[in-house]
């Protein structure tokens, strides 16, 4: 049984045994007596301090024990170097002590910073004049901006050197007593020489450091407010799309696109997912800068944890529901009808804009054959939650002699039999009114059934010898007519083109 006792050293709680406290004691007195004659001694001997506390922690933390014995004292003596030891150095022809390396570390150099120290701190690390890295960050920024997020990156994962014992770490300078000694010396001369260089020289660089140094903080404080700004309208809008989306889907997200891409069943599910996916970084960024530009405290790891968990889930549930939708056109199929047409020497084709109703929606609307007697409704075929059109035409010779209209529908689905329901869905509105052929603008899906890229190819064949009467929104409103070649309608007076069907195919008539 030995009696310990507690003592604080380095601002630190450690228990010790009786006997390894009197060798230190001893240890610490030497150290302080030979330092004794440095201006410096008080800060000297409080870092070495410190770094035996440092070392004291590590070993009880290494072997789970609480108590310091004789043994561990012996150890740090034996790393940090005896006074005896370091007296009898021989210095070398320039009397400078030999420098001996250690550990480097990378911290962030904040004595010699322009903004946060990083590029300091690495030139450190790698051994290069921190003037090549400041340029290398330089350029990298007109590389797509890659150098800026690099640097905002480094500066939140490396810490910023605070002790001299980091300081010598990030330097690689070993944590005994010549390095402690060698570093005091350094900075010693450092002084003296600025202070030999004359007053004028010393107060033009002290004075272009300060400004860098403001100038690099304001710069960085404007960029971070601005981020605050920019981030801040970012997610109010994100928070006013959430609800623009829950109010559509209170209506009927049938009718808008691109929410009738996705099903039903699970459309609350991927808002909120995709919501928590934008929202989450975002909440960081603004959090980040007002932290940057305020010097405010950082947040809570506990929040930052939560925070990083749920926007993990959001990606997760987001690339789930993605993959999910994707399976939805996987397969594709179609059917074709062929409508036969009555026959004219001349036909008008013009595009239909009146409106799509079905049975359904007369009763929605309250529309009766009364109250519309005589009336049009016009369908609207812009907007930004239009579905897209997918209606195509083309006009073929006819091989028999007939005038007939064949409707091609298309459509994908997960399989072959959800794509060929889907394909069934469509309800595409087409007229003929003697000579005059009416063409649906756009097609219409039935009730309650999500947009798979469905389709509509129309073939008006003809014989040879027809002449057809096109108006011009028939090319604007109708794939594949545009593409046939004919003199464009510069005439906006003339509002039809004349066709003729021949041998060839279809010619424009002059």
């Amino acid at each position: 049984m030995k009696k310990t006792l507690n003592i604080n050293i380095g601002n630190s709680i450690i228990h010790i045994e009786e006997d390894a406290y009197e060798t230190l004691t001893t240890y610490l007195n030497e150290v302080k007596a030979h330092f004794s004659s440095s201006a410096d001694d008080f800060e000297i001997v409080t870092d070495i301090e410190n770094r035996i506390a440092e070392m004291f922690t590590e070993i009880l933390s290494r072997d789970q024990r609480q108590v310091v014995e004789l043994a561990d004292v012996q150890v740090i003596i034996a790393q940090m170097g005896s006074v005896k030891d370091f007296e009898q150095i021989d210095e070398d022809a320039t009397g400078e002590i030999p420098v001996q390396d250690g550990i480097k570390k990378l911290y962030r150099d904040t004595d010699h910073a322009i903004i946060a120290g990083v590029c300091a701190g690495l030139a450190h690390y790698i051994h290069i004049d921190e003037r090549w890295i400041r340029v290398i960050m330089l350029i990298s920024i007109f590389l797509g901006g890659s150098g800026i997020l690099a640097y905002i990156v480094m500066w939140i994962i490396v810490p910023r050197a605070v002790s001299r014992s980091e300081k010598m770490y990030m330097r690689g300078e070993a944590l005994n007593l010549q390095g402690f000694f060698r570093n005091f010396e350094e900075e010693l001369a450092a002084n003296q020489l600025m202070k030999r260089s004359g007053g004028f020289i010393r107060e033009v660089v002290s004075a272009l450091d300060r400004f860098i140094g403001v100038l690099g903080k304001t710069i960085v404080k404007v960029v971070a407010i601005i981020i605050i700004i920019m981030g801040s309208c970012f997610l109010l809008s994100l928070f006013i799309t959430l609800a623009v989306l829950l109010g559509i889907w209170d209506a009927n997200p049938y009718e808008f696109f691109p929410l009738n891409i996705v099903s039903a069943a699970y459309l609350t599910q991927i808002i909120f997912a995709f919501f928590i996916t934008l929202a989450i970084p975002l909440i960081a960024l603004v959090l980040f800068s007002i932290r940057v530009a305020f010097n405010s405290k950082a947040l809570n790891k506990t929040v930052s944890y939560g925070l990083l968990i749920v926007w993990l889930a959001g990606v997760m549930a987001s690339i789930f529901y993605v993959a999910k939708v994707t399976t939805e056109f996987k397969e594709q199929a179609e059917f074709t009808q062929v409508r036969p047409l009555a026959p004219y020497p001349v036909y008008d084709v013009r595009v239909d804009r009146t409106m799509f109703l079905n049975h359904e929606d007369s009763l929605r609307y309250h529309i009766t054959a009364e109250r519309y007697a005589g009336k049009v409704i016009i369908s609207d075929d812009h907007g930004p939650f239009t579905t897209p059109s997918r209606v195509g035409l083309q006009i073929e010779k006819s091989d028999n002699g007939k005038v007939s209209l064949t409707q091609n529908y298309s459509a994908h689905g997960k399989t072959f039999a959800m794509a060929l329901k889907n394909a069934q869905n469509i309800e595409y509105g087409f007229s003929q009114q003697d000579s005059v052929l009416n063409f649906s603008p756009k097609l219409h899906l039935n009730k309650f059934s999500n947009w798979r890229d469905q389709r509509v190819v129309l073939v008006l064949r003809v014989p040879v010898g027809t002449k057809l009467n096109i108006k011009k929104d028939v090319s604007y409103s109708l794939d594949r007519y545009g593409s046939w070649s004919c003199d464009s309608y510069d005439d906006d007076s003339n509002d039809f083109r004349v066709w003729e069907m021949t041998d060839e195919g279809l010619k424009c008539k002059e």
